[in-house]
């Protein structure tokens, strides 16, 4: 079988066991299962031996004609360098972890079908973006993909905030892809193609005549769907939906595909160096901005949703400064670390079994009851803090060593103010990472809530993924020496400068948050403030648990100061800014008063003329007319002598008319 045919078959199979489960999970349900898992393991298998059969050497190309347009052809094809075999690995692997896991987490949920058919047709659809060679069928992977997340952030939607957070999940993304599907027409218009191939060789022989009116729409949809500043708000409201989904969503898919489709276009970014400028401000932003916030949090999954905020903005920063081999290798050993501490967090939430969910302030005692949990997520904190040897060290220190490259005027595409940008926040973001990576263990396994209930040993087919992804998270970072020829041959090997800088950085953040907590824990000891009644759950099912507590209003998606630890180092670390970035900085509040707001008022007044003034003429052109039939029937009595006197009334006047006009006529 051709690499082409095998590389049809990764998207494909996803896309098959989807259609089956949604048309056979309720009447055969022992199929569900098998139909979740199965396709998804064996596109993984297959993306291994498509990235085998490449071998880090000549792109894979292939296309067909979709349909004659008359103008620009849509092709379907294919594109395959060394990112996307390796991302596509990474995804199969992300989502098949998912897969296996939601069997165990969602077992007594009624909707557990829709559900795996949709993770399917998920993973289906970002397989299409990784694989494909045109413009405009990346677009629809993209697009579903946007409808596959509104599905499953709302599964859960007989509760408000699912809902709501499945409808701002949607319009946020789709704000930014209006911009990002003009900017992809404005790009095949300079460019005469929408191929991916067509487009860089027109680009590297100067042919875009408008590169940076193209580069910021295409970036207001990368934005929007990697959660880059200041689109990133729907990101942690999107933790109203199971847990396994935030895996899927933050780890290698959704969020993954806007960097994805800068590192595939970086040239087209390049050309313009105000884009570049631009994009460095948006990832600086997204970084200190979203650690910050993470500190402040106390569900455990929004922490891990602003972590992955200000990750992606290392991506970012590595795509501004012309290294878009550091940004994926950076987003292959995020994805494998980020997925794993989503699903060690599933695993807590299933632990605990209380309707405070995923609340650090109500956790005690798990680092006994949950020890694969403990370990595996310890080893993905220290990846996600960037301490060697773990896999995060290195692939940070390439993003940082890019950073530094083009800050000291190295670089031949990026600006020297965007090297300056990107490396500043970048250690700034390094410091602030420990510090809430430190805060997060420290809270969910070492934290002095109420006992929670012991539902007994989890699930196997949740345990095991863990173990599964904690091996790239440990060892990953090895791969450094071989992923050039894979990339654009540049060397990933830390630096000594950035190396000593981040890690001397994370650690200052990490010993200062373990201090602060030490500091907090004697407090509160000292002054304790009583304890706090656990909530208990109506069964040990994770799924089930967390929709209770969607549903019951915690702290962990509600009211996110209501939850108050004693011992958190993070408000003694933030002060004063704890209460704004607890918030997100308050950029809800101000979206709602900048478009919200002024958006209903606008309605209001369309309503109010609609009714007051467009309805009253309707009406009256209603009312003459029936008023003048009311006079003419009024007129129609029956009478002969009413009528014979009428006439001769008329003709008495046409005549006194008719003398008038020949006397003023004389």
């Amino acid at each position: 079988m051709t690499t082409t045919t095998l590389a049809v078959l990764v998207p494909l199979l996803p896309f098959l066991g989807a259609v089956a489960g949604l048309l056979l999970g309720r009447t055969v349900p022992g199929l569900v299962r098998p139909l979740a898992v199965l396709p998804t393991l064996a596109a993984l298998v297959i993306a291994v031996l498509v990235a085998a059969r490449h071998g880090g050497g000549a792109d894979i190309e292939s296309a067909t004609e979709l349909t004659p347009t008359g103008s620009i052809p849509i092709e379907l094809a294919l594109h395959i360098d060394g990112f996307a075999a390796l991302v596509a690995v990474l995804v199969g692997v992300v989502a098949s972890c998912v897969q296996i896991y939601s069997t165990g987490y969602l077992r007594d949920d009624s909707r557990y079908p829709s559900y795996a058919a949709l993770v399917s047709l998920f993973t289906s659809a970002m397989l299409l973006v990784v694989y494909s060679g045109d413009l405009m069928v990346l677009l629809v992977g993209w697009e579903i993909m946007g409808i596959c997340s509104y599905f499953l952030v709302g599964h859960y939607w007989e509760t408000p905030e699912a809902r709501a957070a499945s409808l701002k999940a949607f319009l946020v993304t789709k704000l930014g892809d209006v911009p990002f599907l003009i900017g992809l027409f404005a790009l095949a218009v300079d460019t005469g193609s929408f191929r991916i191939t067509t487009v860089l060789a027109t680009v590297a022989g100067g042919g875009l005549d408008h590169p940076t009116l193209i580069a910021l729409l295409l970036l207001a949809g990368v934005a929007g769907k990697s959660a880059q500043f200041p689109l990133h708000t729907w990101l942690p409201d999107a933790m109203a939906g199971p847990t396994p989904v935030s895996a899927l969503i933050h780890a290698a898919t959704m969020v993954a595909a806007g960097v994805y489709f800068v590192a595939r276009l970086l040239p087209v970014f390049a050309v313009s160096a105000a884009a570049m400028v631009v994009l460095a401000v948006m990832a600086a932003v997204t970084m200190a901005g979203s650690a910050l916030a993470a500190i402040a949090q106390d569900d455990i999954k929004r922490v891990l949703a602003y972590s992955t905020i200000g990750q992606l903005g290392y991506l970012t920063g590595a795509l501004a400064v012309g290294d878009r081999g550091a940004a994926v290798f950076h987003l292959l050993s995020h994805g494998a670390f980020k997925a794993l501490l989503f699903l060690g967090a599933g695993v807590i939430i299933h632990a605990a079994g209380t309707n405070s969910l995923a609340a650090m302030s109500r956790m005690k005692g798990l680092r006994d009851r949950v020890p694969d949990a403990f370990w595996t997520m310890t080893v993905a904190l220290l990846a996600l803090a960037a301490i060697p040897p773990f896999s995060g060290f290195f692939s940070k220190e390439a993003v940082l060593g890019a950073a530094e490259h083009a800050a000291t005027g190295h670089s031949e595409t990026a600006p020297v103010a965007a090297g300056w940008i990107v490396l500043v926040a970048g250690l700034l973001t390094a410091l602030l990472t420990a510090a809430y990576a430190t805060r997060l263990w420290l809270l969910a396994f070492n934290g002095r809530g109420p006992e929670a209930p012991d539902h007994g040993r989890q699930p196997v087919a949740m345990t095991s993924v863990l173990w599964v992804l904690a091996v790239p998270s440990l060892a990953f970072g090895l791969t450094v020496g071989a992923l050039p020829k894979w990339f654009d041959g540049h060397s990933l090997t830390p630096t000594l400068t950035t190396s000593v800088l981040g890690t001397g950085f994370a650690l200052v953040g990490g010993l200062v948050t373990y201090g602060a907590w030490r500091h907090t824990t004697a407090l509160a000891d000292r002054h304790p403030m009583g304890a706090v009644a656990a909530d208990t759950g109506s069964g040990a099912d994770g799924g089930l648990v967390e929709a209770e507590a969607i549903a019951t209003h915690t702290p962990a998606y509600g009211d996110v100061a209501a939850a108050h630890d004693p011992a958190d180092p993070g408000r003694l670390l933030l002060g004063p800014l704890h209460r704004h970035a607890a918030v997100g900085f308050h950029l809800d509040a101000v979206y709602a008063a900048l478009f919200v707001r002024p958006v209903q008022a606008a309605a209001g007044l369309v309503r109010f003329l609609d009714r007051e003034v467009v309805e009253t003429y309707v009406r009256g052109a209603g009312t003459a007319p029936r008023w003048l039939g009311a006079a003419v029937r009024r007129a129609q009595t029956g009478n002969v002598q009413t009528y014979l006197s009428a006439l001769l009334a008329g003709t008495v006047v046409l005549a006194v008319a008719a003398v008038l006009v020949a006397t003023v006529g004389a």
